[in-house]
């Protein structure tokens, strides 16, 4: 999916539609991980051992966990960023790995943390970016990509940013930029590694109204690691919570997010409030290694009654 074209509106003949494209059968966007092992050459064993995550079609999964409890490496697995050392992972079905690299850009869009650009390209064109799946090299901007474009744009709301030159743009629009790139790619699923993060409040807040149009008006499945987990429960439909590269817990916001699963996987003592917007956690304080041995001191001890005499 790192492919692009040096000049995305080249001359040439029109693609096939993607009704073409599918015309074997409609896909619905399940994405499976069945049984992964990941891990990188510089890493003494696996970062994630054995386990198995299901992305519901059309629905928003949210990765939650402490810093390098895995999250980013299952989500590179899903993406055929990171091939496994055991396990597959599938596309309705299908093993990633059968398909090739066009065919599997048309059906899952990756934003990675590791996106880059040259400075002096518009955004207009890095959206354009986005529809290279759907033509060959030297094929011409069609009215459908115009037309993917353009709700693309609009959607990530960055349409008044199309003439500004990426390089000028602060890291919020930028954010927005490549979201709109990755939205033109029209594709049934979508993963985001950590979007919102290092954004201020403002640009927090529109890459998640983005994420809640997609949950409410598309039928895209979404996959998406986040560090705020009150963003991540308002936001999803599942949730996946994991720590030391196993996973802890999976259900609904309501189901995940627990005064006992924050302690266990954060290390934190919080209040849990359910609310009409999702789980609101109020943070209390950092837990440490000797809280446990502390508490089954403190803890009150049974006495059998005594008899007289």
């Amino acid at each position: 999916m790192s492919e692009q074209p040096t000049d995305p509106r080249t001359n040439g003949s029109s693609p096939p539609s993607r009704a073409d494209e599918q015309s074997d059968g409609e896909t619905d966007g399940r994405l499976d991980g069945e049984e992964l092992v990941l891990s990188y050459p510089s890493s003494d064993g696996p970062i994630i051992d054995g386990e198995s995550i299901t992305a519901k079609p059309g629905a928003v999964t949210a990765l939650i966990g402490p810093n390098g409890s895995g999250k980013s490496t299952l989500l590179k697995g899903l993406a055929d960023q990171l091939a496994p050392d055991a396990g597959s992972v599938l596309v309705d079905g299908r093993a990633i790995e059968t398909f090739d690299k066009k065919e599997l850009a048309r059906t899952m869009g990756l934003l990675s943390q590791e996106s880059t650009s040259p400075n002096t390209i518009t955004v207009e064109d890095l959206v354009y970016h986005g529809r290279y799946p759907h033509r060959g090299f030297f094929e011409s901007v069609t009215d459908e990509d115009e037309r993917a474009v353009e709700r693309a744009m609009e959607l990530a709301g960055c349409t008044h940013l199309r003439d500004r030159e990426v390089g000028s743009l602060s890291g919020g629009q930028k954010q927005l930029a490549w979201i709109a790139m990755v939205l033109a790619q029209d594709t049934d699923v979508l993963l985001l590694d950590e979007p919102t993060t290092f954004l201020d409040l403002h640009h927090q807040l529109e890459v998640m109204e983005i994420v809640e149009t997609l949950r409410t008006e598309s039928e895209i499945t979404v996959v998406v690691v986040l560090h705020d987990i009150q963003q991540a429960a308002r936001l999803a439909d599942e949730m996946v919570a994991l720590k030391a590269g196993s996973i802890k817990a999976r259900g609904t916001p309501e189901e995940v997010v627990t005064e006992e699963l924050l302690a266990e996987v954060f290390e934190i003592d919080a209040e849990v409030d359910q609310t009409p917007r999702g789980p609101r956690i109020e943070p209390l304080r950092a837990r440490h290694d000797d809280d446990e041995e502390r508490e089954e001191l403190t803890e009150p001890v049974a006495h059998a009654d005594g008899g007289e005499g």
